[in-house]
């Protein structure tokens, strides 16, 4: 009798569940065939219209996550998100959920993104995924020079070093291409732990098989972790330094939030457990 009570909510996050996303297919097809060709009228440099083109996404993806917690699908809170209004981070994330790449570019200014060369022919992501110069996954020496390249000019590139969403039940893996990145370009590592609960949109999921309640997103930035030391341990050698490190990664992903627990209502972004200053990522700034 008690699980005939969750149905009038499933239904309902099933049917938002469906609009948010065909929200997000249109107004990813709006961005390529409008509003990305007026900035190219408008903009002639190629640096500024790109990084143009990047704060529309960012506007973009928080009015997305704004609108998916508006239709009661998701609550989050934000940990630390002052650590992420830098320059040139390399922040590496876990992945458990289709959404995570939302939540992050909408908090971090001037963003690029290691991501599936298919969505750069895909009609709903085509146009951002070009006019914000976002790097394609293909296998190769050109991905860590454009990698490196991006952020020595001031960007911050989010990769997700799992390569795709994890699977719920299995071991966390890792590919070491996110640690050759930082041990050859020098970079101290930006380490963002997200977490869903009740685990939703994992891999494998069909999007209309929703939970009994909204999700709620534990979104914490961790203080930078160091890379010389390693690359110094492992003799100067990239090979096993990159091993090490990604091991080092795997462990930090894997292990539970140490944050307290706490009562949440709507959303926030704080500046460590004392809950210092707000961010809501449903309105852009």
């Amino acid at each position: 009798m008690a699980e005939w009570l969750h149905w009038p909510g499933r239904l309902w996050r099933i049917f938002a569940t469906a609009l948010a996303f065909a929200c997000f297919g249109i107004g990813g097809l709006l961005l390529w065939v409008v509003v990305f060709p007026l900035q190219n009228l408008l903009l002639r440099d190629h640096a500024r219209r790109q990084h143009a083109a990047r704060a529309v996404v960012q506007a973009v993806f928080r009015l997305f996550v704004g609108w998916l917690r508006l239709l009661g699908l998701i609550r989050y809170e934000v940990h630390g998100v002052e650590k992420l209004q830098r320059r040139g981070l390399l922040i590496l994330a876990n992945h458990p959920t289709l959404i995570d790449v939302a939540f992050l570019i909408g908090l971090v200014p001037n963003a690029s993104c290691v991501v599936k060369s298919t969505l750069a022919d895909h009609p709903c992501t085509r146009g951002p995924v070009r006019a914000t110069g976002y790097i394609c996954n293909n296998p190769g020496a050109d991905l860590l020079l454009a990698c490196t390249d991006t952020l020595a000019a001031g960007s911050n590139l989010i990769i997700f070093p799992e390569g795709t969403r994890s699977r719920p039940g299995q071991a966390l893996k890792m590919q070491r291409g996110a640690a050759q990145i930082a041990l050859r370009g020098g970079l101290d590592i930006t380490p963002v732990r997200i977490h869903c609960e009740p685990l939703g949109l994992y891999k494998g999921q069909p999007w209309w098989t929703v939970a009994k309640r909204p999700l709620r997103f534990t979104i914490e930035v961790g203080d930078d972790l160091p890379t010389a030391p390693v690359l110094e341990a492992a003799g100067g050698e990239h090979g096993r330094a990159a091993r090490r490190l990604t091991e080092s990664l795997i462990q930090f992903f894997s292990e539970p939030s140490r944050l307290p627990k706490t009562v949440t209502k709507g959303s926030h972004a704080s500046a460590g457990t004392r809950n210092q200053g707000t961010a809501d990522l449903g309105t852009p700034t």
